[in-house]
């Protein structure tokens, strides 16, 4: 039997549509086997359980309290760090006055319990020395101006850190007048090995008084002898060094790789207005391969390193070492990138070998990193769910009721067209189920009670999509159309009624999801989700399917059966009982009014 070329449109669709869902599930189940994805949507903490850890606010002065201001802005601040990992539905708060407690739900891995718990003081200082982090496994011993030896790797290839693009032509940037001027550029390269450059000297150390924060007399020979003895691929290496924002630093990469001597702060996290990550854009306007890491200084922030970066591209020429600007995160150096340029806006830009996950994870530093007080594990202990998979099973025998209250009303209403009712909610459940697992996975989405309620009032919201649709083309058969104009037509009405209702269901959940806070946030997602589902099921599926219907001798004929009988409707004036592909079957329907003149 030869398909109907009138159908060609709506089954193309069909087919798209369906590559689409295949796509999905395939995506799934690669990043299952081959990931970290899981087959199930993620569970909250209400449904699943998970760990709690107290952390004590450690001052840098013993003899200082906590005031709650300080400890509601870290409460804050941890809250972005972990609402930053994505929709996971962790709680923050704090208890007594005194500690912040944290709830993740599942079973965190030892990388997001340390992000969180760390003390975290986003801090940026000058560089004054570096060297290899990684011990060689061949030295070679040499003399210093001081007498002290170092050794410089021979044999080992450290990994690829921060270092410094290659200097610019020599020309000095417009600093003159209120020109902006361009932000600085950072690169990360493979260096061949870092080595101990800007060695400090005695004459160096001799200096009573440093004249800035790059000076090499802040070098002291205890300092020196720190740098010189430390290891970084010892754990707990740099410990027992003290962060005083008014001393020298120190310190490791967080890669172990490199080790430096730094000055003291000139900038903390509360100067970044701002951090974001993506492709650079060119000079047309249009988006790069370039990756990189965006930062907004504050008005006082842009300030100070404006005049840090006055100082720093001074010295690129003399001395590529201390041309560089690390940022320091919990005693560690995260990015130590060189300064190409003098920074007057208050904006600058870090680019290098990044990928976009390590430039957001370095942006996500850069923003969330600043806390205005240490914190101290106290306690770390495994929670249970506060509901559990019973409270979950009733959650979902809920919906399941609602799901076949809708379907025999469907049934009841539209006779066998409310089967495409019936196949439409399973689409739109698969595809809900498809959607929430992988959200599980690239945004660390979990399932909570209150986001099961979002997705069983969804049933309401695709239902009421599919009676919009129906009732449009009913009325247009009333009217004495043939059902494929009434299709085409009632699809035009109707079309503009399921968007705005939808868009009035979006916006409510994203203004939802934004002012609110805890589990509602959980529940004005998945409704905002479910929404675009609904968008998405009504136009690629319903409406191809209902066209492809209505070529067909059972629907188009006005069957008593598919719910689209003219007679049934009331239709005023009478039609031919079949139009589909384009040709009647004669045999004409009568009408109630019909029926009425012939009496």
């Amino acid at each position: 039997m030869a398909l109907n070329p009138r159908t060609r449109g709506p089954r193309r669709t069909l087919w798209t549509f369906a590559a689409i869902i295949i796509a999905l599930f395939v995506l799934i189940f690669s990043v299952n086997r081959w990931g970290t994805g899981q087959l199930t949507p993620k569970l909250g903490l209400d449904l699943e359980g998970g760990t709690q850890m107290v952390l004590e606010p450690v001052l840098a002065d013993p003899n200082a309290e906590v005031s709650s201001g300080q400890l509601e802005k870290a409460r804050d601040i941890i809250a972005q760090r972990v609402d930053s990992n994505g929709v996971a539905e962790a709680e923050v708060s704090t208890q007594g006055g005194r500690n912040i407690v944290i709830s993740i739900p599942g079973q965190p891995d030892a990388k997001t319990l340390d992000q969180i718990r760390k003390p975290s003081q986003l801090r940026f200082r000058a560089v004054l020395v570096t060297g290899s982090g990684i011990p060689a496994t061949v030295t070679t011993p040499t003399s210093t101006a001081t007498g002290t030896q170092t050794s410089e790797p021979t044999a080992t290839t450290p990994k690829p850190v921060f270092t410094m693009d290659p200097a610019p032509t020599a020309t000095s940037p417009a600093t003159s007048g209120n020109a902006v001027v361009p932000p600085a550029l950072v690169s990360e390269t493979s260096p061949t090995a870092p080595a101990a450059t800007s060695t400090p000297t005695a004459t160096a150390a001799a200096t009573p008084t440093p004249a800035n924060a790059s000076d090499l007399a802040w070098i002291t020979p205890e300092i020196e002898a720190e740098f010189t003895a430390l290891d970084c691929t010892k754990a707990g290496a740099i410990n027992d060094f003290v962060d005083d924002p008014a001393k020298p630093l120190v310190t490791c990469s967080t890669d172990r790789v490199e080790k430096y001597i730094l000055g003291p702060v000139e900038l903390d996290g509360t100067d970044i207005a701002d951090a974001t990550s993506g492709y650079q854009s060119g000079n047309n306007g249009q988006p790069t391969n370039i990756v990189e890491v965006r930062l907004n200084f504050t008005g006082e922030g842009g300030q100070k390193f404006a005049n840090v970066t006055t100082r720093l591209y001074a010295l690129q020429a003399a001395d590529q070492t201390r041309n560089r600007f690390a940022i320091v995160l919990d005693k560690q150096v995260i990015s130590a990138p060189s300064t190409n340029a003098v920074i007057a806006n208050g904006q600058a830009s870090i680019t290098g070998n990044f990928t976009i996950e390590s430039a957001r994870s370095l942006a996500q530093q850069l923003k969330f990193g600043a806390l205005p007080m240490s914190f101290a594990l106290q306690t770390q202990d495994d929670i249970s769910p506060t509901l559990g998979k019973e409270q979950l099973g009733l959650g979902l025998l809920a919906g399941l009721i609602g799901l076949l209250l809708v379907v025999g009303y469907s049934l009841f209403q539209y006779r066998l067209l409310g089967l495409v009712t019936v196949a439409s909610l399973i689409v739109a459940a698969v595809l809900t189920y498809g959607v929430l697992t992988l959200l599980g996975w690239s945004h660390n989405f979990r399932l909570t009670m209150a986001g099961v309620t979002g997705v069983i009032v969804a049933i309401g919201v695709t239902a009421d999509s599919f009676i919009v649709y129906f009732e449009r083309v009913r009325d247009e058969v009333r009217e004495g159309r043939p059902l494929v104009t009434a299709v085409d037509s009632g699809w035009r009405r109707a079309r503009r009624t399921i968007l705005a209702a939808d868009g009035v269901n979006l916006l409510a959940a994203t203004v939802l999801y934004l002012l609110a806070a805890s589990n509602v946030r959980g529940f004005a997602f998945t409704l905002g989700v479910t929404t675009l589902i609904d968008l998405a099921v009504v136009f690629l599926f319903t409406h191809p399917l209902v066209s492809i219907l209505a070529h067909t001798k059972f629907f188009g004929g006005g069957h008593p059966w598919s719910g689209l009988d003219p007679e049934r409707l009331g239709a005023k004036t009478t039609q031919p009982r079949y139009a589909g592909a384009g040709r009647f079957t004669g045999t004409p329907v009568r009408t109630a009014a019909a029926k009425e003149a012939k009496a």
